[in-house]
């Protein structure tokens, strides 16, 4: 399964938990949220990255797309 590595502007576990509720909703992934280090990796062969950086911008949270892991 591919993963994929992105920085979210998490700053506490409320914001980390908000990505994991949009991550569950969306299905399809298993992932890692790393607060203490504002990164989020993603495995999933069936949503893009696109798909993927549009789920997590649902946060409020500046995210950016650091590439595959």
């Amino acid at each position: 399964m591919p993963k994929h590595e992105f920085s979210v502007d998490m700053t506490c576990e409320g914001c980390s938990n908000a990505v994991t509720r949009v991550l569950n909703k969306l299905g399809g992934v298993q992932f890692d949220v790393d607060l203490p280090k504002k990164k989020v990796c993603i495995d999933s062969s069936e949503h893009s990255v696109d798909t993927l950086l549009e789920t997590l911008k649902k946060t409020g949270k500046a995210v950016s797309y650091l590439g595959p892991k």
